[in-house]
């Protein structure tokens, strides 16, 4: 069980962190494009606005998702910071959990509903159905339910799953 969380959440940091990294590098160049024929060409490419928005608006949910994988999320520790060890465990799985009931209901099903809603609307410049763009809620909906359900394995048993050290004496034991 342990090494296939492990390498679950290897995968879905790759993929997202990869996804991230293309989404950001395919948004400078429509920004650059942009740039490039408004100014130097004085016929401004009119595609680029609706596909940079469309590309922000994917990279925030997978940014989002992969945020929450590394754990590196904006947090309040002033309440965290007060309490004893046992009671720090407590408070991690309990938030763990309500993020992870948040993306199942809000994400992932009404996320769902949301998109198959759009799938008639199509957007103004390139035709794009609507749903293409909010699909993306589901699809980072799934990505945090995985991932709260490792991150709530490793608030239970104590064991990181992302640290080679830790994998290293897991497997030393």
């Amino acid at each position: 069980m342990y090494q296939f969380l492990v390498k679950t959440k290897a995968a879905i940091n790759f993929v997202l962190s990869t996804l991230c990294t293309v989404l950001l590098v395919f948004m400078t160049f429509l920004v650059i494009w942009q740039v490039f024929t408004r100014y130097v060409l004085n016929d401004p490419a009119s595609f680029t606005e609706e596909l940079v928005r469309y590309s922000l608006i994917w990279t925030g949910f997978i940014g989002a998702a992969y945020a929450f994988s590394t754990r590196e999320h904006m947090a309040l520790t002033f309440l965290r910071d007060k309490l004893d060890e046992s009671n720090i465990k407590r408070l991690k799985v309990a938030v763990d959990v309500v993020i992870l009931l948040f993306a199942l209901a809000i994400l992932v099903i009404g996320g769902t509903k949301l998109a198959i809603a759009a799938s008639m609307e199509y957007s103004a410049l390139l035709g794009f159905p609507r749903s293409l763009v909010y699909s993306m809620a589901p699809i980072s909906g799934v990505f945090i339910v995985i991932i709260q359900i490792i991150n709530i394995y490793e608030d239970v048993t104590g064991v990181s799953l992302s640290n080679k050290q830790d994998t290293q004496t897991k497997e030393d034991k």
